[in-house]
């Protein structure tokens, strides 16, 4: 792997060159026409312009992708996340083109990627899930199977992400128009309208294991990730590890996502999401089959650089370490920065006049914006990522709040606001939180 492309945008772009360069390998940076100023491209070896501002247009273009590659004479690409970097016809293509993608095989990328498909090789596994249903294509077929399972349901678009296509039914009077909405969005996100049911555990929690597994058969576990505070199904801050778990369900739930990986021959970075209750029983969500917004605080706590694993991997190397010598330290926090309004949570693009980063000890900013650049309107509100290390939780809290109180960022709106009032909330500082609990709780200004 001599000269890399990273096929993304944005401070994931800006990671993987950076991690890529320490390796002594060449970048090419892809853009589209309002991109041409973004920082991932002034850090790139080399940029390439593949299209117009809209995603369908540049970053989901594979034929501008695949061009690129040429034109540079890039042997790898590296598909961040989002995008096509679940797209397994894009895994499969690069691979067929000769270049080396860093990522798994096409093969368990359409394994995992149907929902359906997954919990079928996740029961074959042995991992635990909930009680559900395979696709369901008429609203008689939904009423009779959320009768069976018992509300509350959960209505889940078969393919994609993202809290899209998912819808809560509490009752069966709510089911023809949540079923029918739910099937419609489906279609509209991922060209799909299949739908399917699975039992509803109020004041879940989501926790997430990262795994990584090389070309030789190793496959280990670098602990979880707390995902609980959500809006919309969509993460707001994640922390590693979680506060609420224990040494014996850490090992079960690592072991059972291992599991679900060797049954699909997995390879590279991966993440098992779950749904965990009140008493700590975990039932399957399902897999990511790519880096993760949130692998930052996997980072900080266990010493690695996983970008640079990924990359190992794809070259064909076996894993740096064995799960025996998996060392847990600290706690990390991370928020993610959107330029978005705090109270509507609508999108706020613009020129940012004023950019003062936190900085200090312990604090860590994945981002790519600068002073002076310009949000577009056509991407992803996301700016940046904030993250935070200390011995204990509460050092890790204290240092962030410190952090986000002295992150400056004028000109446009930011969600700075809404991260400050979570982190300094009595239910946060006591880890009781749960994926309904900004809806639920702090949304409704009850006291903290």
């Amino acid at each position: 792997m001599k000269k890399l492309l990273v096929a993304n945008r944005g401070e994931i772009a800006v990671r993987v060159i950076r991690t890529a360069q320490e390796m002594g390998i060449k970048t090419v940076a892809v853009h589209s026409e309002v991109d041409e100023n973004s920082l991932h491209v002034q850090l790139a070896d080399e940029s390439v312009c593949i299209g117009g501002n809209r995603a369908t247009q540049s970053y989901l273009n594979m034929v501008a992708l695949l061009s690129a590659c040429e034109v540079t004479g890039a042997d790898a690409v590296h598909p961040g996340f989002g995008f096509l970097s679940e797209r397994a016809e894009f895994s499969e293509i690069v691979t067929k083109c000769g270049l080396n993608f860093v990522g798994p095989s096409a093969a368990s990328m359409r394994a995992m990627g149907s929902k359906v498909e997954a919990r079928a090789i996740a029961k074959e596994a042995g991992v635990p899930m909930l009680e559900g249903t395979g696709v369901l294509n008429t609203l008689a077929d939904a009423k009779k199977a959320a009768k069976e399972i018992g509300y509350p349901v959960l209505i889940k678009a078969s393919h994609g992400g993202g809290g899209r296509g998912m819808r809560v039914v509490l009752g069966e009077h709510e089911i023809e128009q949540t079923f029918h909405s739910a099937r419609s969005e489906s279609q509209t996100a991922f060209g799909s309208s299949d739908v399917f049911i699975e039992k509803y555990v109020l004041r879940a929690r989501h926790i997430e294991i990262q795994l990584l597994a090389d070309k030789h058969g190793s496959v280990i576990y670098l602990g979880e990730r707390e995902c609980s505070l959500q809006r919309r199904h969509q993460k707001i801050i994640e922390e590693a590890l979680s506060p609420v778990m224990t040494p014996d369900v850490r090992r079960k739930m690592g072991e059972a996502a291992c599991n679900l990986a060797r049954q699909v021959g997995y390879e590279g970075l991966g993440t098992v999401e779950f749904l965990v209750d009140e008493d700590l029983s975990f039932y399957f969500m399902e897999m990511n089959t790519r880096i993760q917004v949130e692998h930052p605080v996997t980072e900080q706590v266990v010493g690695l650089d996983l970008v640079r694993e990924q990359i190992r991997v794809a070259r064909g190397e076996k894993l740096s370490l064995t799960q025996d010598a998996v060392v847990y330290k600290g706690h990390s926090i991370e928020c993610r920065i959107n330029a978005e309004d705090p109270t509507t949570f609508t999108p706020s693009p613009g020129l940012i006049d004023v950019y003062r980063p936190p900085g200090g000890r312990n604090v860590r900013l994945d981002s790519f914006v600068y002073q002076g650049y310009k949000v577009p309107p056509f991407y992803d509100s996301m700016m940046g990522k904030l993250i935070t290390w200390g011995d204990t939780r509460e050092e890790a809290r204290k240092i962030m709040v410190r952090a986000l109180s002295e992150f400056e960022i004028g000109g446009i709106k930011t969600n700075i606001p809404l991260h400050l009032r979570i982190l300094q909330h009595n239910d946060f500082i006591k880890a009781n939180v749960y994926t309904k609990w900004i809806e639920e709780e702090l949304l409704r200004n009850k006291k903290s």
